[in-house]
């Protein structure tokens, strides 16, 4: 089990030998403006100005750090560990020689111990990309007002715009504080100003520590971790790029999610312990060191755009392209995403053969809207998608036996649909626009509309003196209301009051769209009835049940 560690911590130990901080590539690069560092500042000085012995907190700050090791590597707090170390070597190069100088020297850089093994190194280690500029300006003596006397055209990156902007603030207001002032300042940070360290030794474990602490800020994904081991391998910013441009095409949360199925896809098994602590070790591992640019170009960049074309039905081809993403649309209504992975090898492989892919999408949603009918629950669920990506690696192709259902699976598919489909209202709808569409039979009838209801004939609660009450006793009512044969499509929000009605004025203020046209194939098989009683549904269901046995090969 990892050791979890939380201590009230002083900044003169903060910023001793206990801790070598060091912020980690994934993370985003220093971005505190003038007003953050100023209010820190002001938060402190009106700290002093109580002149207590009260403690004063900062917050906190979330590391990944083995008990007993000084490696410190920030998941959250770099801000303010950057801002306070900019602040104290400003009071640093503002002191005379000697006394505070020495001590906030010691503070900002570690000048080693031969007799603890300690090198002569800085506290703080930023991002390469800023590393140099920060150890060069802020953590060097004497540099301070060569940093803010920089030029824009000096500065290579934001952050060290920022650095820049805040080291000049933080000076123009210590400096009309006065020394005594600022030496009291800086003592009373020794001393009684504390920071919360959290600390352990689990990645993972740190990252939830972080999310929970700042849910209202922009969460450190997995992916971000991830990109610092590949990207940090490559000397090469055209790679960050391909990466970044991934991450912009997909969006910050499907493009973390892309990483979940790609561990999958790779392992072809359940997943046992987070993503963070198997994906490096089941997929990373094998392209790291030296093949991390083959895994950006052979396998995060194309599974990234085939999601894409997933996601948007946006499948391109000279012929079969709309058949493909029908495909896609179909599952995508499907309520979980466990499909996703085989599809993506599928498009990722074979994404230039057409009609192998319409073969291979069309055994795959028949797969998943089975087991969706029978409410198969996740584990057995995701087993069965990890043995079909097993048999395809295996290149088993569209024989794969995992896509085949077996006699139970099939028979138990159908008795879900030939029941009380209307109270199983997470599987009616796609149940019936596939419906819908079998029975177009292939004319390209697509379900584009913004509202879609299923809708009964029989009403639910027919009025004592209606038609309905006479023509269906209860037991008719009992056996019928809710099954496929009377269940129909409306593009529009229900009516309440029409849905009652008689089944001659029903069919004409009801069912038909306002053109006079009922929208759907299956809808307009109801118009053509002259009457709606039980033998008419009993016809109707066979012939439905038949036509999406038919439909799914069941």
């Amino acid at each position: 089990m990892q050791q979890l560690e939380a201590h009230e911590v002083p900044l003169r130990k903060v910023f001793g030998s206990d801790y070598d901080f060091r912020i980690p590539d994934y993370q985003r690069p220093y971005a505190w403006e003038v007003e953050q560092a100023r209010q820190l500042l002001d938060d402190l000085v009106e700290a002093l100005g109580r002149d207590d012995d009260e403690p004063y907190f900062l917050g906190s700050t979330v590391l990944v750090k083995s008990n007993g090791a000084a490696d410190s590597e920030v998941i959250d707090g770099q801000q303010r560990l950057t801002t306070l170390t900019i602040l104290f070597a400003v009071v640093r190069d503002l002191a005379s020689p000697g006394g505070i100088r020495t001590s906030l020297d010691k503070m900002i850089v570690e000048p080693g111990d031969e007799l603890l093994g300690l090198e002569a190194k800085p506290r703080l280690e930023l991002k390469k990309r800023d590393r140099g500029f920060f150890r060069t300006y802020v953590q060097e003596p004497g540099r301070i007002q060569d940093l803010v006397d920089l030029g824009d055209m000096a500065l290579k990156t934001d952050a060290q715009r920022a650095i820049r902007d805040n080291a000049k603030a933080l000076r123009a207001v210590l400096v009309d504080m006065g020394e005594d002032a600022r030496h009291r300042l800086v003592k009373m940070m020794s001393a009684r100003t504390f920071l919360v360290v959290v600390s352990t030794p689990n990645l993972a474990s740190a990252h939830r520590i972080f999310s929970v602490m700042n849910a209202r800020g922009l969460d450190l994904s997995p992916a971000d971790i991830f990109k610092s081991k590949v990207i940090g391998e490559l000397d090469s910013d055209e790679y960050a790029t391909k990466w970044d441009d991934a991450e912009v095409m997909l969006g910050r949360s499907s493009f973390a999610d892309l990483f979940l199925y790609l561990r999958m896809i790779f392992v072809k098994e359940r997943a046992k312990q987070e993503l963070m602590i198997e994906f490096p070790k089941q997929v990373l591992d094998g392209y790291l060191p030296d093949r991390a640019a083959e895994f950006v170009d052979d396998v995060l960049v194309p599974y990234a755009e085939a999601y894409r074309r997933i996601r948007e039905f946006g499948y391109v081809a000279s012929t079969g392209a709309e058949q493909i993403n029908s495909w896609f649309r179909r599952l995508a209504q499907i309520d979980n995403n466990d499909w996703l992975p085989p599809a993506l090898w599928a498009v990722r492989h074979h994404g230039d053969d057409p009609d192998w892919l319409d073969r291979f999408l069309r055994r795959l949603e028949r797969l998943a809207a089975s087991m969706f009918v029978r409410r198969v629950y996740t584990t057995p669920r995701v087993i069965r998608y990890a043995n079909l990506l097993q048999e395809l690696a295996a290149g088993l192709g569209l024989d794969a036996p995992a896509f085949r259902l077996g006699d139970d699976e099939r028979a138990e598919t159908l008795r879900q649909l030939d029941g009380a489909l209307y109270l199983v209202p997470k599987i009616r709808k796609y149940v019936l626009l596939r419906l819908d569409e079998m029975v177009a039979d292939g004319s390209g009838v697509t379900h584009t509309f913004s509202i879609i209801t299923v809708e009964h004939v029989l009403p639910q609660r027919p009025a004592e003196d209606s038609r309905w009450v006479a023509d269906f006793s209860a037991d008719d009512r009992t056996t019928w209301t809710h099954r496929i044969a009377n269940l129909v499509l409306l593009n529009r929000t229900k009516n309440a009051e029409a849905q009652n009605y008689d089944f001659a004025l029903k069919k004409a203020k009801y069912f038909l769209s306002g053109k006079g046209v009922a929208a759907f194939p299956l809808t307009s098989q109801v118009l053509a009835q002259d009457e709606w009683t039980p033998a008419v549904l009993e016809t109707r269901q066979k012939e439905l049940i038949r036509t999406l046995a038919e439909g799914w090969n069941l």
